[in-house]
C-alpha cells in the first residue's frame, strides 16, 4: 500500500464548504434521504416534498450529523436518470430545507450540474459514488465551490457492478484506488481537508467481498483521510441472517458497532434514531476502548 500524504494535525475531521466537522469519539451518523421511486430500501417513501422535509427534520432531531439527499437510485441494475429529472426531484426539498436544518446537507450525485445546483441551495458536500470520475466536470465543480467531497469506490456502474465482480486482493486494491483518487482530487485543486473516502460496500462486490471490507475496516482508517461507510440494509445483511426478506435494521446495527470499534468516522444509514442510540450505549459499555 502506498504511503498516505501527511494527515492534518488539527481537530478538524472534514472541512466542508462553509463549516467543518470535528473529530469525535463516536462516528458521525449520516442520514439517508432518497427522493427516488426505485431505491432498494426506501424508494418512493419520500416522493412528496412535505414528507421528505419532515423525514429530514426527524433525522436531525434523532441525532444525525449529516443529511445525505439523493435523486437517483444507485441500487444494483438500476438505470441512470437524466440530470433535469434528478434536479426535479431534489431541488424542491433543498429549497424547503434552507434555514430549517442546522446540520450539513450532502448531495448524493455523480452529475456536476446537480452538484452545483445543490450547492447553490446550501449543500455542503458532494457524495459521488463514481469517485468523481463519472462526470469530467465534477472535480472542477468541487474545487470551484469549496465543497467537501466523498470519493467512493465502485467496480463498474450501478447497471453492471454486480455482474461477477472480481478482485485479487480486494482491500489492497480498494485502498490503492482511493489513494489514487484522493491524489487526483488534490491535483484538481480540491483542498486536502475537504476529501473523505468510502470503500463502497455493495458497489461491485459480492457478499463475501463486503464482509472482507468490514473485517478490514481499520486498514482504511490508516490511509490518512476520514472514512465513510455506507452499509445500511444492504444485501449482505440478509445473506448473513439467512433471510433476504427480514428487516435488516438489526443486522445493520451490528455492522455499525463493528465499524465504530474499527474507528470509521462516518456511518451512512437509513435508521438514524436506532443507530445513534446503539452507538451511545456501545460507548457507555466500553465498546470503543479497543478500537479508537
Amino acid at each position: 500500500m502506498a504511503a498516505p500524504s501527511t494527515p492534518p494535525t488539527s481537530n478538524v475531521l472534514w472541512r466542508l464548504r462553509t463549516r467543518s466537522l470535528q473529530r469525535q469519539t463516536l462516528p458521525i451518523v449520516m442520514g439517508i434521504l432518497n427522493l427516488t421511486p426505485d431505491s432498494f430500501s426506501d424508494g418512493g417513501q419520500h416522493s412528496g416534498v412535505a414528507d421528505a422535509v419532515e423525514a429530514a427534520l426527524r433525522m436531525e432531531d434523532a441525532g444525525a450529523g449529516i443529511l445525505d439527499i439523493g435523486g437517483e437510485s444507485t441500487r444494483p441494475y438500476s438505470s441512470p436518470v437524466a440530470g433535469d429529472e434528478e434536479l426535479r426531484r431534489v431541488t424542491p426539498v433543498l429549497e424547503r430545507l434552507q434555514n430549517r436544518v442546522s446540520i450539513p446537507i450532502s448531495i448524493d450525485t455523480s452529475k456536476a450540474v446537480v452538484a452545483a445546483a445543490a450547492i447553490d441551495l446550501g449543500a455542503e458536500i458532494i457524495n459521488d459514488v463514481s469517485g468523481l470520475e463519472g462526470d469530467p466536470d465534477m472535480a472542477a465543480t468541487a474545487a470551484r465551490t469549496d465543497a467537501g467531497v466523498c470519493v467512493m469506490h465502485c467496480q463498474g456502474t450501478p447497471a453492471t457492478m454486480q455482474d461477477a465482480p472480481h478482485y485479487d486482493n480486494i482491500t489492497e486494491e480498494i485502498c490503492q484506488y482511493l489513494l489514487q483518487r484522493a491524489e487526483a482530487c488534490l491535483q484538481a485543486g480540491i483542498n486536502r481537508e475537504r476529501i473523505c473516502l468510502d470503500p463502497g460496500i455493495g458497489f461491485g462486490k459480492t457478499h463475501e467481498h463486503n464482509l472482507t471490507l468490514l473485517r478490514d475496516a481499520k486498514q482504511f482508517t490508516q490511509l490518512g483521510w476520514p472514512i465513510l461507510v455506507g452499509h445500511s440494509r444492504k444485501g449482505f445483511v440478509g445473506k448473513i441472517l439467512n433471510d433476504r426478506e427480514k428487516n435488516r435494521d438489526a443486522g445493520t446495527l451490528g455492522a455499525s458497532l463493528a465499524l465504530a470499534a474499527a474507528g470509521i468516522d462516518v456511518l451512512r444509514v437509513h435508521n438514524v434514531a436506532d443507530t445513534v442510540d446503539a452507538l451511545r450505549l456501545f460507548e457507555a459499555a466500553g465498546g470503543l476502548t479497543a478500537g479508537r
